[in-house]
């Protein structure tokens, strides 16, 4: 099967996530660069990347990379991609990117040069003056940063985050695919037990129960890649059918969202019962405060109002002061925590244990991480940390 160039998109502070993801997935020679995580795959790669990656935003194929400080450099490198290997005769190829630190900064010039170097060389190939544009699309993406010109074809078209569950509408939602990374961050796994205390419309514990029944993210969506001729309809097929079959059934329900407004919860449940797990999850309207569970080495992963108009930062610090003394709680739990407050561990009341950055819908945050202990493993009568 032809080989690739690949690379998958993450959010700032998510690339190690998405690498281990493909790791996973058995795409291991990995590396990192400008939020792109490059790997090397196949057909079937492209089916099976976008199927099954929970936190990362897109996937694509690396089409070409040259440097370019004038347009003819543009023009030409561009013109030079074999873009019929892929684009056929009535392909829509919309063309979009960006331009950081380079000679050639305007964006609208470069998506024009561009599309025509694409245009000329698809005329010499199909003996075609006008390309009608009716077909399937194939989203072409650049990006020249410091003036190094990569090319790429979006396999994915709607991002990641689109699962196809969440559907209504609620104040400051996390994206599906942050709300896996945090997951994945934290040393939480399927089957031990969960609190999202601030769960909103449900994302977090909606994204924790998918991968309790090892349901892949993108089993319920449809891609751009799977109208291209290119790729056999067969390996989508395939790779869906093998989906399907390793979900597990799960009985016990060691998940539950809480948020203080009913409408919230409401929403979550829709939206667990349009992701097929409404039947793992527990919903409940519940002040945190109220915050109780007789499990032992739970986790709280959760997402926080953290408004910053003045007021909504003095209302949410107290609110900060209350988690920590209702956290306190659950002496044997682990809590993981995003904020954009910078000030979070002082009026939480303790210093995280680890502290990473990330963004949530382009806003700088902090993930604070608050380890708990081990689980005990217990041997005959003896009880062994």
């Amino acid at each position: 099967m032809k080989k690739l160039k690949m690379f998958a998109t993450a959010a700032f502070g998510v690339e190690s996530v998405v690498a281990r993801e493909l790791k996973h997935l058995g795409y291991g020679e990995t590396y990192t660069e400008n939020g792109k995580i490059f790997f090397d795959g196949d057909l079937e790669a492209i089916c099976r990347a976008n199927i099954w990656l929970r936190s990362s935003e897109r996937v694509y194929i690396l089409m070409g990379e040259f440097n370019a400080t004038t347009f003819t450099e543009l023009f030409d490198g561009t013109i030079s991609i074999p873009w019929e290997d892929w684009l056929p005769k009535d392909a829509e190829f919309p063309v979009t990117g960006s331009c950081v630190k380079s000679t050639l900064m305007s964006i609208s010039d470069c998506q024009s040069i561009i599309k025509k170097a694409i245009v000329e060389r698809l005329k010499k190939v199909y003996r075609l003056e006008t390309f009608p544009e009716t077909g399937p699309r194939y989203h072409i993406d650049f990006s020249i940063t410091k003036d190094k010109v990569l090319i790429a074809l979006d396999t994915t078209g709607a991002g990641l985050h689109k699962r196809g569950y969440r559907s209504l509408g609620y104040e400051a939602p996390i994206k599906e695919t942050l709300a896996a990374a945090l997951l994945m961050i934290s040393r939480w796994s399927p089957g031990r037990p969960l609190i999202d205390p601030f769960c909103g419309s449900g994302t977090i514990p909606v994204e924790a129960a998918l991968m309790t029944i090892n349901k892949a993210p993108g089993i319920d969506r449809e891609f751009d890649s799977q109208e291209w001729p290119s790729i056999p309809k067969k390996l989508w097929y395939d790779v869906l059918n093998e989906a399907r079959d390793l979900i597990k059934p799960v009985n016990e329900i060691t998940i539950q969202g809480f948020d203080i407004n009913p409408e919230a919860i409401s929403m979550a449940k829709y939206h667990a019962r349009q992701a097929g797990v409404s039947d793992i999850i527990h919903f409940q309207v519940r002040d945190v405060r109220e915050i109780s569970s007789r499990a032992k080495y739970g986790f709280i992963v959760t997402n926080p109002p953290y408004g910053q108009r003045l007021g909504e930062k003095k209302e949410n610090r107290l609110l900060y002061r209350e988690m920590g003394k209702s956290f306190r709680k659950l002496p044997t739990w682990s809590y993981y925590i995003i904020s954009a407050d910078p000030e979070f561990e002082k009026h939480f009341g303790r210093k995280a244990d680890k502290n990473r950055k990330l963004f949530n819908g382009g806003l700088l945050c902090y993930y604070y991480q608050y380890f708990g202990p081990k689980p005990e493993v217990r041997q005959g009568n003896d009880a062994v940390l």
